[in-house]
């Protein structure tokens, strides 16, 4: 398992892992694949400790940061400072959303901290003002050679940085369209995410887009992203013209994720019908397991989803309260998760899970070989 990007970035296998937790950006890289760190919720100074833990613990192989920059969100074109977008927005949330927001942990036993202690109204990433910042911490890293925006194509000033420090650029996209829009702003490697994906994602089935995208896109790499959770599926993806794949819900079950039994029971227990696209937490559709917060902004008579960034400006109460309550808030948590959920049976270690995916692409592709070699005799 291993093509040309591997060499350009320097890694053992061609699969790149998106998690929020620095041990499993560590224990990716360790076993071959390449890590990247989603920087979204960080503080530019909270992004520095936890860059500079991985630094010390990475050795001398190479990760990735995610940013969220969308191609459209409310306030875009107010040409503002962070401190100055923030209480812009701040001011177009409505009060009746916030309370209903607070109800819903209230109604479920989560405790919530009082008004302006319960992480609502804060603007941590989400636009290009905020992400700036975060991007300035990661190309202080040397080990850092990739950043990736996982909404829209990166600003062409910030693409034209990230390249001067001489990193790379990545950018996920559900259409070959977005895709096309990448590969002319200078983007290195597209990530073509199917709607089976975990967090935002589109429409277009993987198997779809992928080859779509490739197509689009050519000779600009292609990850494959959305359903992968296995090996075979890796093999499908190469076979369909990418050169690696991006995953993220495989990550969340894992020793090292800083997820709790009860959290990852709770995937284990999912089938692949129980995840849905929801605009309830980050105001864009974004697949997660569906539960009590998920189905409490469908009701008509509630309030609807607020455009990004102004959603999370009101379920960040309730990321919060799943750091700090992680057991006792399962049924209103955001959990961003992929259809492949229905494929998790246990908790692993990350490089058996890579050891795993490594044995499942040899034993596929030799299913493959010994067919054409049948077929020829």
């Amino acid at each position: 398992m291993h093509t040309p990007l591997c060499d350009q970035l320097g890694i053992e296998f061609p699969i790149f892992a998106f998690t929020h937790c620095r041990d499993v950006v560590v224990a990716v890289a360790k076993a071959g694949g390449f890590g990247v760190l989603g920087a979204v919720g960080f503080t530019p100074e909270e992004l520095e400790i936890e860059l500079n833990w991985i630094d010390e613990h990475i050795g001398d192989r190479p990760y990735g940061v995610d940013i969220v920059i969308p191609g459209k969100y409310e306030g875009m074109d107010a040409n503002l400072s962070a401190d100055e977008l923030t209480k812009m927005l701040q001011s177009m949330v409505p009060q009746e959303t916030l309370e209903f927001a607070r109800g819903i942990l209230s109604d479920h036993g989560v405790p919530v901290p009082k008004d302006g202690d319960d992480n609502a109204l804060q603007l941590l990433g989400w636009t290009e003002a905020t992400a700036t910042p975060q991007v300035e911490v990661a190309l202080q890293h040397p080990k850092v050679t990739l950043i990736a925006n996982a909404l829209g194509t990166p600003p062409a000033d910030m693409i034209a940085h990230i390249h001067d420090s001489g990193r790379k650029v990545a950018a996920l996209c559900g259409s070959p369209y977005q895709a096309r829009k990448h590969a002319d702003a200078g983007v290195d490697i597209i990530i073509a995410q199917g709607g089976e994906g975990g967090g935002h994602c589109g429409e277009v089935g993987s198997i779809v887009l992928w080859p779509q995208v490739v197509k689009e896109v050519a000779p600009v790499p292609v990850l494959a992203a959305g359903g992968i959770g296995s090996g075979e599926q890796i093999a499908a993806a190469l076979a369909l013209g990418t050169q690696g794949v991006w995953s993220g819900s495989q990550w969340l079950m894992v020793e090292e994720a800083e997820n709790t039994a009860v959290q990852q029971d709770a995937y284990i227990k999912a089938g692949s019908r129980d995840t849905v696209r929801s605009r309830s937490f980050t105001g864009k559709p974004c697949r997660m397991l569906r539960n009590d917060w998920t189905e409490a902004w469908e009701q008509e008579e509630n309030p609807k989803p607020l455009g990004m960034p102004l959603q999370y400006m009101v379920s960040g109460m309730a990321v919060a309260a799943t750091h700090k309550y992680p057991d006792e808030s399962v049924d209103v948590a955001f959990n961003p998760v992929g259809q492949v959920v229905g494929q998790f049976t246990k908790v692993e270690k990350t490089s058996a899970v890579i050891e795993r995916w490594v044995q499942e692409y040899l034993d596929a592709t030799g299913t493959l070989e010994r067919l054409n070699e049948a077929a020829n005799a």
